[in-house]
């Protein structure tokens, strides 16, 4: 049943026109052509081409979303995700910051309980990329692995910049007792390392949905 596979690839790639992910759009469609034609019994060309249509959409309509979506300014989203990442450390580092300051009661028991769980807050934290790339992957498809990398090198400054303050104890390592262990300094680069893969594995996922 190679003829409505083609077909349809065919009429696609038409629709397509001349963009720069042509081919890697055509191979994903064509995988999941396969997979519909391997749960089809039938043997009717134009009873097959029908039921991929149905499944996937016509040629034309998903060529059209294509070009919808390569034509979106992807610059309002990396900009939410960089002000969130630069919330999360700005708000991390004013606590420490009062907590150092001032010696309030309900903001000690806070700032305990926080360094009691920082294994769920750095999956939170792995969770938050995750969504990232996801959110990319699925609005932006093909066109936003150049945006996952941007946004990601540009988020991630205020990481790399807490890690310097700290390593070089421009900010007092007695402020992040009991967490600055050597144990915790590894899985903090560890973390940070696999960040971007988290992304990707993110990215790869939206961009499966949105076909």
């Amino acid at each position: 049943m190679e003829r409505p596979k083609n077909r349809f690839l065919e009429q696609l790639a038409k629709g397509l026109g001349i963009q720069l992910d042509k081919e890697e759009i055509l191979r994903e469609y064509a995988s999941h052509i396969d997979e519909i034609l391997m749960e089809s019994d039938c043997q009717d060309e134009e009873t097959v081409f029908d039921l991929i249509v149905s499944r996937l959409g016509s040629p034309e309509e998903i060529a059209q979303v294509w070009r919808e979506e390569f034509s979106v300014t992807p610059s309002n989203m990396k900009w939410v995700f960089i002000f969130l990442n630069v919330l999360f450390f700005g708000g991390g580092s004013l606590l420490t910051l009062a907590h150092n300051i001032f010696q309030w009661e309900w903001l000690s028991v806070l700032w305990n309980h926080l360094t009691s769980i920082p294994t769920l807050i750095a999956f939170l934290y792995m969770f938050f990329w995750a969504l990232l790339g996801y959110e990319i992957g699925k609005g932006f498809g093909h066109n936003g692995r150049v945006l996952l990398r941007k946004t990601f090198l540009l988020s991630l400054v205020p990481n790399l910049l807490l890690m310097v303050l700290t390593v070089f104890q421009i900010i007092p390592h007695s402020w992040f007792a009991p967490l600055l262990t050597k144990t915790f300094i590894i899985a903090c680069i560890i973390f940070t390392i696999i960040l971007y893969p988290v992304s990707w594995i993110g990215y790869r996922w939206g961009r499966k949905a949105s076909i």
